[in-house]
């Protein structure tokens, strides 16, 4: 009998161990999923963008405000830069082309029990030409990758720079492509939400004067929840969408559109910028968000980041900003954040971003030793390259209900 009990409990642990190691696809409830901005193309690399994202010149400048972390990588992943250490050694980065690297950013996730990604396809670059090349090898990597890793993903239709007319000329077809031609939705590892695929829509609604309506916003969303038997629709909205204040138009049209959507995302990247300024700022919006989401049957999905910083991206284009303008404080400021939303009721997470350097948000492994030069970079303050990695899990434990919500950031 004991002999039993045994091979019963190790029988039990593996299924668990197992169970464990996949993210379930078939909801967002419960879900940390983080932006996945892949975009990052290198000389070399045979995508013929150059040094997409990465801005080096042989001045020393570049636009990324974090270094990654490449120690891990192979011969066959790295790319040298114009950059050198300080010690003379050539500076090498990633190229998101690579399927090897895409693959072990997935790996990363799954180490870490991190769900999944809304793959950011920005409309711009699926014009055509080499861009949309680029895209489509990235997407190729990441449905490979999440297929590997055990990983959900889902596609998050970046709006910005769009013309006027472009939604029905560009977006729409690429969505048509995509379902009928590359059968994106047919992955088991495509995320879903109440029964049917999510796809993603960021840029509905802010006051930056984009060139798109909301008329031509309100007939995408539509054509999303109708064509191929429709999906479940996020839209990424303005901080202030519900008051029509900050960064939303004062348009009230806005919230007849949103109607179309299924899932409400405000993004909250810059909107604050200290611990304070987020209690202050979550508890103004997050119960009126959660209840008008409520009322009319639609999910909410606050956004958390870890900080920001795009000094070597403003001095690019001839503007000063600061290195590490919204301080990380070692985690405290992301973990602050997620506390608060969990402690609200939220049900789902969207994480800002995986590996975004430009703007100092990505939560991958980055650097603590940097280039010397011209350019200016922030760092992980000397903490683990994974130290993010491992406390998005934590945080994703604390949503399920499988540690408490603290103030304090957990003991690694």
């Amino acid at each position: 009998m004991t002999k039993l009990k045994n091979r019963l409990w190790i029988a039990v642990g593996l299924w668990f161990s197992q169970a464990a190691a996949y993210a379930d696809p078939a909801s967002l409830d419960g879900t940390v999923m983080c932006g996945y901005q892949g975009w990052f193309a290198t000389e070399g690399d045979g995508m013929k963008r150059g040094w997409q994202h990465y801005g080096f010149n042989k001045e020393g400048r570049c636009h990324i405000d974090l270094w990654p972390d490449v120690s891990e990588h192979g011969a066959d992943e790295l790319y040298t830069t114009p950059l050198q250490f300080a010690d003379g050694s050539p500076a090498q980065v990633f190229s998101s082309a690579n399927p090897k690297t895409v693959s072990r950013h997935f790996q990363w996730m799954k180490a870490h029990q991190i769900d999944g990604v809304f793959l950011q396809r920005f409309a711009t670059t699926t014009r055509g030409g080499d861009s949309l090349a680029f895209v489509d090898k990235v997407m190729a990597n990441v449905r490979e990758a999440a297929r590997e890793s055990g990983r959900a993903w889902c596609v998050m239709y970046d709006l910005s720079g769009l013309k006027k007319g472009e939604i029905e000329s560009i977006v729409m077809p690429d969505w048509r492509r995509l379902r009928e031609e590359l059968r994106i939705t047919s992955d088991p590892t495509y995320q879903k939400h109440n029964g049917k695929p999510v796809v993603a829509v960021w840029g509905i609604g802010f006051n930056d004067d984009r060139a798109y309506t909301l008329d031509e916003s309100g007939a995408l969303l539509r054509f999303l929840k109708t064509e191929f038997g429709g999906a479940t629709v996020m839209a990424g909205v303005p901080f202030g969408w519900r008051e029509l204040n900050r960064d939303s138009v004062k348009d009230p049209h806005l919230h007849e559109v949103l109607a179309d959507a299924d899932i409400i995302s405000p993004w909250a990247v810059g909107r604050y910028g200290t611990v304070e300024g987020a209690t202050r700022d979550i508890e103004k919006v997050h119960a009126g968000d959660a209840v008008w989401c409520q009322d009319r049957s639609k999910g909410y999905l606050p956004v958390i980041f870890p900080g920001f910083s795009w000094h070597n991206l403003m001095q690019a284009r001839g503007q000063e900003a600061k290195v590490n303008a919204i301080p990380r404080l070692k985690g405290q400021f992301y973990w602050h954040q997620a506390m608060r939303r969990i402690q609200a009721g939220s049900k789902m997470l969207y994480v800002a971003m995986f590996d975004e350097m430009d703007e100092g948000t990505a939560i991958f492994k980055c650097a603590n030793t940097t280039p010397a030069g011209e350019a200016k970079f922030a760092t992980y303050e000397g903490l683990p390259s994974d130290h993010y990695l491992w406390l998005t899990s934590q945080i994703r434990r604390v949503l399920r209900g499988q540690q408490a919500a603290t103030p304090w950031l957990p003991s690694r």
